[in-house]
C-alpha cells in the first residue's frame, strides 16, 4: 500500500460502486422479467430458469480466475475489459430475439462481470489507508441494501411502463448508462496496480471447475423437459467426478511449486470445509426462494411485475435491518447465525399458513409479517458468513478462501435456481400454484435444517474486520451478492 494514499480514492470509490450495482441489478431482475420476457420471446419453463442460472453459474466460474487475472495483467485494465464486456452484454440482453440468444448473453455477462468485480475491491485495498478501508468498505452495504429493495421494484416497473416500446428489454439497456460511467471513470480515476510477484494462471484448473460446475446445473435444468433421461444422471455423476479430479490436480500443482486456483490445504479444514457445504446450500435456498416466490405471484396470483416487485420490499427491507443489526450482534458468533436460520424457518413456515388459510385470494398485505421475518433470517445468517468462515483460514490462505467461497455462493444460486425451480415446475404438472409454492418452501425448510446443521462446523467467532484486514494482500471479506 503506498504511504499517501491516491488522491482520487474517493471519487474511484463511486465509480467501483456503479459495476458493483450493475452487477447487484443483473443478478435480481430477471427473476421479476421471466415471465414478461418468455411470453415476448418464447421459450420453455427452462428459459425462466436459465435467465438467472447461466449468469450466475458464469459468475461462479469466472471468479475462479477473475483476481488472477488483475494481478497478472494489472487490474485497472482488466477491470475495464470487464466492463466494456459486461456492458456490450447488456446490449446484446436487450437485443435478444429468441431464448437462446439472451441466454448466451447473460452467460457473457456473468463472465465478464467476474472479471470486472474483483478488479475494484483489490484496487481499493490499494489506495485506501488502513483506517479508511473499514469506511470504504463499509459503504457496500447502503449500496447492497438499496440494490436489493430497489432492484426488483425497479424491473417490475421498467417492464409495466414499457418505454418507447422496449418492454423487458429496459432492464438491460438501462445498464448502458451505468457502464458508461465505470467505464470512463475507469479510464479516468482508477490507478493502475500489478502484483510485483509472477503469477501464473492455473487455466486447466479453471477448465476442470468449469467443467464440472456446468455438468451439475445443465441436467438438474434440462432434465425435467425431457422426462428425466438416463443422461442427466449420467451428467450429475459425471460432475462428481470432475470435481475430484480439479481437487487431486490443485493439490499435485501446489506440491510441484505452481499457483493453484484453490489451496489444497483450506479443504483439510473443518471450518472451511463446513462453510463450503453451508454456502452452498444457504445461497441455493435463498435464491430458490426468490425465484419461485416471484414466479408465483405473477403465475399463480397473475400480479403484474410491478405489483410482485412491490409485494418483495418487506423481505428485502427485513434483510436490510438484519445487516445493519450485525455489527451490534457480531459479539455473539456462529449463535447469530444459528438464530437466523431459526427466524428464517419461522417466517418460511409462517408463509406456508398464510397461503394456506389465503389461498389464490392472498393479498400483499397478508404477506408481509411472514416476508419480512424469512427476510430478518436471511440477513442474520448472510452477514457473518464470510467472516465466520475465514476465521477458520490462515493469513496466507485468505486471498484464496475469499475466492472460494464468492464463487461457491454464486455456485449456489445457480443451483438453487436450478433445483428448487425445478421442483416448483414439477409440483405444478400434478396440482395447483398455491400447493406448488406450498410444496417447493417445505424443500426449502429442509434444506435450511441442514445449514443449521453444518453451522456447528465452523469457528465460534470471526474475526473482526480490522483483523481480516490486516491478515491479508487482498481485501479479505468480499461482500456478500444479494442474489434474488
Amino acid at each position: 500500500m503506498p504511504d499517501t494514499p491516491y488522491r482520487w480514492r474517493w471519487v474511484a470509490l463511486f465509480v467501483i460502486l456503479a459495476a458493483e450495482v450493475m452487477d447487484l441489478l443483473d443478478s435480481l431482475v430477471t427473476n421479476i422479467a421471466a415471465p414478461a420476457i418468455r411470453a415476448d420471446i418464447g421459450g420453455g419453463e427452462s428459459t425462466i430458469q436459465w435467465l438467472g442460472a447461466a449468469y450466475t453459474l458464469a459468475m461462479a466460474i469466472g471468479l475462479i480466475t477473475g483476481g488472477r487475472l488483475g494481478d497478472i495483467f494489472g487490474r485497472r485494465r482488466v477491470y475495464l475489459i470487464g466492463a466494456v464486456g459486461f456492458t456490450l452484454g447488456s446490449i446484446a440482453c436487450g437485443l435478444a430475439q429468441e431464448p437462446a440468444q439472451l441466454v448466451a448473453a447473460r452467460a457473457f455477462q456473468g463472465l465478464l462481470g467476474a472479471v470486472m468485480l474483483p478488479q475494484g475491491l483489490g484496487i481499493m485495498k490499494e489506495i485506501f489507508s488502513e483506517k479508511e478501508q473499514a469506511t470504504a468498505f463499509g459503504m457496500f452495504g447502503p449500496v447492497m441494501g438499496l440494490s436489493t429493495v430497489g432492484g426488483p421494484i425497479l424491473a417490475g416497473w421498467l417492464v409495466d411502463a414499457d418505454l418507447w416500446g422496449t418492454g423487458w428489454r429496459m432492464i438491460f439497456l438501462i445498464n448502458i448508462p451505468l457502464g458508461l460511467f465505470a467505464i470512463g471513470g475507469g479510464i479516468a480515476f482508477l490507478p493502475e496496480w500489478k502484483n510485483a510477484r509472477a503469477v501464473r494462471l492455473d487455466l486447466l484448473g479453471a477448465l476442470l471447475a468449469a467443467a464440472a460446475s456446468a455438468l451439475m446445473v445443465y441436467p438438474l435444468v434440462q432434465g425435467r423437459e425431457h422426462d428425466w433421461p438416463a443422461w442427466a444422471f449420467v451428467l450429475i455423476g459425471l460432475s462428481v467426478a470432475v470435481f475430484a479430479v480439479f481437487g487431486w490436480y490443485e493439490r499435485r500443482r501446489s506440491r510441484t511449486g505452481g499457483d493453484p486456483l484453490v489451496e489444497p490445504s483450506l479443504f483439510a479444514k473443518r471450518g472451511f470445509s463446513g462453510g463450503m457445504v453451508l454456502g452452498l446450500v444457504f445461497f441455493s435456498a435463498m435464491t430458490g426462494f426468490w425465484l419461485t416466490f416471484s414466479l408465483y405471484t405473477q403465475l399463480g396470483l397473475h400480479y403484474s411485475p410491478f405489483k410482485a416487485g412491490l409485494t418483495g420490499i418487506p423481505s428485502s427491507l427485513g434483510m436490510v435491518v438484519a445487516f445493519v443489526s450485525s455489527q451490534a450482534l457480531q459479539r455473539f458468533g456462529r449463535t447469530v447465525m444459528h438464530a437466523g436460520l431459526v427466524v428464517m424457518v419461522l417466517g418460511v413456515g409462517g408463509l406456508i399458513l398464510t397461503l394456506q388459510l389465503a389461498g389464490t385470494g392472498v393479498t400483499p398485505w397478508q404477506l408481509i409479517p411472514a416476508l419480512t421475518v424469512a427476510g430478518f433470517g436471511m440477513g442474520l445468517v448472510m452477514a457473518p458468513f464470510f467472516d465466520t468462515v475465514l476465521a477458520s483460514v490462515e493469513p496466507h490462505e485468505t486471498g484464496s478462501a475469499s475466492g472460494t467461497l464468492t464463487s461457491v455462493q454464486q455456485l449456489g444460486a445457480a443451483l438453487g435456481t436450478a433445483i428448487l425451480g425445478t421442483v416448483f415446475f414439477e409440483r405444478i404438472k400434478t396440482t395447483d400454484f398455491v400447493k406448488a409454492e406450498q410444496f417447493t418452501l417445505g424443500v426449502e425448510i429442509a434444506m435450511l435444517v441442514v445449514v443449521f446443521a453444518a453451522v456447528f462446523l465452523l469457528p465460534r467467532h470471526a474475526r473482526t474486520h480490522a483483523e481480516a484486514a490486516s491478515d491479508a494482500d487482498t481485501p479479505a471479506v468480499p461482500e456478500p451478492e444479494l442474489t434474488a
